[in-house]
């Protein structure tokens, strides 16, 4: 990894994410996954930012690079509804009977 952590504020689409760190990803994966695997990686950004505070740059830069990988590996395991990393997925739906609320007497 060469890029420096000015660089890395500049990125903005996953493709670039992924570059950046020199990670291997597959394009039809990243184009129905994206918003899922950046949103799971700031999620994993904000927690190294918090708990380790005094990382230097380029430290900063390979736990980062981690995280990304690790973000896109759980969507190669799990799904963007397991996950509910959105407010749709985590909201009931409104005007709706789920099977589940339907009893028998």
């Amino acid at each position: 990894m060469t890029g420096t952590i000015e660089e890395f504020k500049q990125l903005t689409d996953t493709e670039e994410f992924l570059q950046f760190f020199n990670l291997p990803y597959d394009q039809k994966f990243v184009n129905v996954n994206r918003l899922h695997i950046l949103k799971k990686f700031s999620q994993y950004m904000r927690e190294i930012d918090e708990n380790f505070p005094n990382l230097s740059a380029e430290e900063k830069l390979k736990q980062y690079s981690l995280a990304l990988q690790t973000a896109y590996e759980v969507f190669l395991e799990s799904t963007p509804q397991e996950q509910k990393l959105f407010k749709v997925f985590n909201e009931k739906p409104k005007n709706v009977v789920t099977l589940t609320e339907i009893t028998s007497d």
